[in-house]
Protein backbone atom coordinates (compact mmCIF):
# COMPACT_ATOMS: atom_id res chain seq x y z
CA UNK A 1 0.00 0.00 0.00
CA UNK A 2 1.22 3.73 -0.93
CA UNK A 3 1.62 6.26 1.49
CA UNK A 4 1.01 9.91 0.41
CA UNK A 5 2.70 12.52 1.84
CA UNK A 6 2.30 16.72 1.98
CA UNK A 7 5.21 17.63 4.40
CA UNK A 8 4.60 21.24 4.24
CA UNK A 9 1.42 20.48 5.51
CA UNK A 10 2.42 16.95 7.47
CA UNK A 11 -1.06 15.48 5.97
CA UNK A 12 -0.49 11.75 5.08
CA UNK A 13 -2.95 9.98 2.82
CA UNK A 14 -3.14 6.04 3.27
CA UNK A 15 -6.45 5.16 1.17
CA UNK A 16 -5.88 4.04 -2.34
CA UNK A 17 -8.55 5.70 -3.94
CA UNK A 18 -7.74 9.11 -2.14
CA UNK A 19 -3.83 8.77 -3.29
CA UNK A 20 -5.68 8.05 -7.07
CA UNK A 21 -7.53 11.27 -6.81
CA UNK A 22 -4.65 13.37 -5.32
CA UNK A 23 -2.45 12.30 -8.16
CA UNK A 24 -4.96 12.59 -11.14
CA UNK A 25 -5.05 16.08 -11.40
CA UNK A 26 -0.85 15.94 -11.80
CA UNK A 27 -1.44 13.35 -14.57
CA UNK A 28 -0.17 10.38 -12.09
CA UNK A 29 -1.31 7.30 -12.88
CA UNK A 30 -1.61 5.13 -9.93
CA UNK A 31 -2.55 1.71 -9.47
CA UNK A 32 -2.56 -1.68 -7.72
CA UNK A 33 -1.61 -4.82 -8.85
CA UNK A 34 -1.64 -8.42 -7.21
CA UNK A 35 1.74 -9.91 -5.55
CA UNK A 36 1.19 -12.31 -3.11
CA UNK A 37 0.22 -16.13 -4.83
CA UNK A 38 0.60 -14.60 -8.07
CA UNK A 39 4.95 -14.68 -8.75
CA UNK A 40 7.77 -15.96 -6.17
CA UNK A 41 9.29 -11.98 -5.58
CA UNK A 42 12.63 -13.67 -6.32
CA UNK A 43 11.78 -15.15 -9.76
CA UNK A 44 13.69 -15.14 -12.56
CA UNK A 45 12.80 -11.72 -14.42
CA UNK A 46 11.96 -13.67 -17.12
CA UNK A 47 9.35 -14.90 -15.13
CA UNK A 48 7.91 -11.79 -13.76
CA UNK A 49 7.51 -10.59 -17.29
CA UNK A 50 5.61 -13.30 -18.27
CA UNK A 51 3.40 -13.53 -15.12
CA UNK A 52 1.95 -9.79 -15.72
CA UNK A 53 2.37 -10.54 -19.42
CA UNK A 54 -1.45 -9.53 -19.82
CA UNK A 55 -0.71 -6.33 -17.31
CA UNK A 56 2.23 -5.34 -19.49
CA UNK A 57 0.68 -5.73 -22.98
CA UNK A 58 -2.43 -3.70 -22.18
CA UNK A 59 0.41 -0.80 -20.53
CA UNK A 60 2.32 -1.00 -23.98
CA UNK A 61 -0.68 -1.02 -26.37
CA UNK A 62 -1.89 2.48 -24.23
CA UNK A 63 0.89 3.95 -23.56
CA UNK A 64 3.04 3.65 -26.84
CA UNK A 65 5.83 1.79 -24.72
CA UNK A 66 7.80 -0.77 -26.74
CA UNK A 67 9.97 -2.59 -23.93
CA UNK A 68 9.66 -4.04 -19.96
CA UNK A 69 12.62 -5.19 -18.53
CA UNK A 70 12.77 -6.06 -14.62
CA UNK A 71 14.91 -3.51 -12.07
CA UNK A 72 16.82 -5.51 -9.22
CA UNK A 73 18.11 -3.10 -6.70
CA UNK A 74 19.42 -4.69 -3.33
CA UNK A 75 21.56 -3.17 -0.34
CA UNK A 76 24.96 -4.97 -2.06
CA UNK A 77 24.58 -3.70 -5.37
CA UNK A 78 27.81 -2.31 -6.68
CA UNK A 79 28.13 1.19 -7.17
CA UNK A 80 24.03 1.73 -5.09
CA UNK A 81 25.14 4.86 -3.72
CA UNK A 82 26.56 6.05 -7.41
CA UNK A 83 23.16 5.30 -8.80
CA UNK A 84 20.90 6.53 -6.23
CA UNK A 85 22.92 9.75 -6.13
CA UNK A 86 21.91 10.12 -10.09
CA UNK A 87 18.01 10.02 -9.15
CA UNK A 88 17.78 12.10 -5.73
CA UNK A 89 18.09 15.24 -7.58
CA UNK A 90 15.32 16.56 -8.84
CA UNK A 91 15.10 15.73 -12.82
CA UNK A 92 12.67 14.81 -15.30
CA UNK A 93 12.63 12.41 -17.81
CA UNK A 94 11.46 13.04 -21.55
CA UNK A 95 8.67 9.99 -21.51
CA UNK A 96 6.99 8.77 -19.35
CA UNK A 97 8.39 6.67 -15.73
CA UNK A 98 6.15 3.73 -15.14
CA UNK A 99 6.89 1.08 -12.30
CA UNK A 100 5.44 -1.72 -11.15
CA UNK A 101 6.66 -2.73 -7.55
CA UNK A 102 7.69 -6.40 -6.88
CA UNK A 103 9.16 -6.27 -4.21
CA UNK A 104 10.39 -3.26 -1.77
CA UNK A 105 9.60 0.31 -1.30
CA UNK A 106 11.21 3.44 -3.40
CA UNK A 107 9.95 7.28 -2.70
CA UNK A 108 9.27 9.49 -5.56
CA UNK A 109 9.07 13.33 -4.36
CA UNK A 110 7.26 15.61 -7.36
CA UNK A 111 7.64 19.02 -7.48
CA UNK A 112 4.40 19.96 -9.09
CA UNK A 113 4.92 22.57 -12.27
CA UNK A 114 1.39 24.16 -11.10
CA UNK A 115 2.71 25.21 -7.68
CA UNK A 116 1.19 22.89 -5.56
CA UNK A 117 3.85 22.00 -2.58
CA UNK A 118 6.07 19.11 -3.13
CA UNK A 119 4.56 15.59 -2.43
CA UNK A 120 6.16 12.21 -1.72
CA UNK A 121 4.53 8.94 -2.99
CA UNK A 122 6.03 6.09 -1.29
CA UNK A 123 5.92 2.83 -3.56
CA UNK A 124 6.10 -0.66 -2.25
CA UNK A 125 5.07 -4.55 -3.36
CA UNK A 126 1.46 -4.02 -5.78
CA UNK A 127 2.13 -0.42 -6.79
CA UNK A 128 1.91 1.03 -10.58
CA UNK A 129 3.17 4.00 -10.73
CA UNK A 130 3.47 6.32 -13.86
CA UNK A 131 5.52 9.69 -13.45
CA UNK A 132 5.07 11.22 -17.15
CA UNK A 133 7.32 12.74 -18.98
CA UNK A 134 8.43 16.24 -18.10
CA UNK A 135 7.57 16.20 -14.16
CA UNK A 136 9.82 17.31 -11.83
CA UNK A 137 10.52 14.54 -9.11
CA UNK A 138 13.87 12.66 -7.84
CA UNK A 139 13.80 9.22 -6.54
CA UNK A 140 15.37 7.52 -2.90
CA UNK A 141 15.33 3.68 -1.86
CA UNK A 142 13.82 3.30 2.10
CA UNK A 143 15.74 2.60 4.11
CA UNK A 144 15.96 -1.18 3.36
CA UNK A 145 17.71 -0.30 -0.11
CA UNK A 146 15.98 -2.80 -1.78
CA UNK A 147 13.29 -2.70 -5.08
CA UNK A 148 12.61 -4.89 -7.64
CA UNK A 149 10.61 -3.74 -10.11
CA UNK A 150 8.70 -3.81 -13.74
CA UNK A 151 10.30 -1.07 -15.84
CA UNK A 152 8.01 0.03 -19.16
CA UNK A 153 10.06 2.55 -22.13
CA UNK A 154 8.98 4.03 -25.26
CA UNK A 155 12.79 4.20 -26.44
CA UNK A 156 14.81 0.39 -26.60
CA UNK A 157 17.89 2.73 -25.31
CA UNK A 158 15.78 3.57 -21.72
CA UNK A 159 15.83 7.55 -20.39
CA UNK A 160 18.57 9.56 -18.80
CA UNK A 161 17.99 12.09 -16.27
CA UNK A 162 17.84 15.65 -17.22
CA UNK A 163 18.71 17.71 -14.64
CA UNK A 164 17.04 20.80 -13.27
CA UNK A 165 19.91 22.86 -11.67
CA UNK A 166 17.73 23.23 -8.70
CA UNK A 167 18.55 21.80 -5.17
CA UNK A 168 15.53 21.50 -3.85
CA UNK A 169 15.58 17.91 -3.28
CA UNK A 170 18.25 18.38 -0.35
CA UNK A 171 15.82 19.97 1.43
CA UNK A 172 13.92 16.94 1.79
CA UNK A 173 15.05 13.98 3.69
CA UNK A 174 13.90 10.34 2.65
CA UNK A 175 11.28 9.75 5.01
CA UNK A 176 9.27 6.15 4.25
CA UNK A 177 6.40 5.60 6.19
CA UNK A 178 5.83 1.59 5.86
CA UNK A 179 7.55 -0.67 8.51
CA UNK A 180 9.00 -3.94 6.24
CA UNK A 181 8.09 -6.69 7.90
CA UNK A 182 11.12 -8.65 9.69
CA UNK A 183 12.85 -11.29 8.02
CA UNK A 184 10.79 -14.16 10.15
CA UNK A 185 7.80 -12.78 9.42
CA UNK A 186 8.80 -12.66 5.68
CA UNK A 187 9.58 -15.79 5.14
CA UNK A 188 6.18 -17.04 7.04
CA UNK A 189 4.59 -15.11 4.28
CA UNK A 190 5.86 -16.77 1.45
CA UNK A 191 5.75 -19.90 2.60
CA UNK A 192 2.24 -19.83 3.41
CA UNK A 193 1.63 -18.51 -0.34
CA UNK A 194 3.63 -21.53 -1.42
CA UNK A 195 1.30 -23.45 0.75
CA UNK A 196 -2.23 -21.95 -0.36
CA UNK A 197 -1.04 -22.86 -4.14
Amino acid sequence: MAYLRIPSTHCVIEDVDNIRSFLLPHGIHYDRWPVAGRIDRDASPEAILAAYAPEVEALKRSGGYITADVVNVTPDLPGLQQMLEKFNQEHRHAEDEVRFIIKGRGLFYINPANGDPVFSIEIEEGDLINVPAGTKHWFDLCPDRTIRAIRLFRERAGWTPLYTGDAIAGGYQPLCLSIPPTPAKAIQIDQAVAIAA
